[in-house]
């Protein structure tokens, strides 16, 4: 049964953080992590998940900057799934 409630807590947290990348403030940016979130949190495990949510903690600004590409992801926001988003969306406009 704990396991259950695992999956549970992580099917929750996939549901809120998908919710967080459509509802931003900044409409432009609300798309883009909205379409990410979308395709892409469903493979995400638990780690993934509180690493994505530790990117969304970010400003609109700053965060379509990283995904335009007009400035580099700083250091301490460079983690593995700060680069799978903004490979994401260089992907896409490719």
């Amino acid at each position: 049964m704990p396991q259950a409630r695992a999956e549970d807590n992580i099917s929750i947290k996939r549901k809120q953080l998908t919710f967080r990348s459509w509802h931003r403030g900044t409409r432009e940016v609300d798309l883009l992590l909205g379409r990410f979130a979308d395709e892409c949190l469903a493979s995400f495990d638990g780690g993934q998940l509180m690493l994505y949510d530790r990117f969304l903690n970010n400003s609109d600004p700053d965060i379509f900057n990283w995904l335009t590409k007009t400035e580099p992801v700083p250091d301490a926001e460079n983690t593995a799934v700060a680069r799978t988003v903004v490979e994401f969306f260089n992907k896409e406009k490719k």
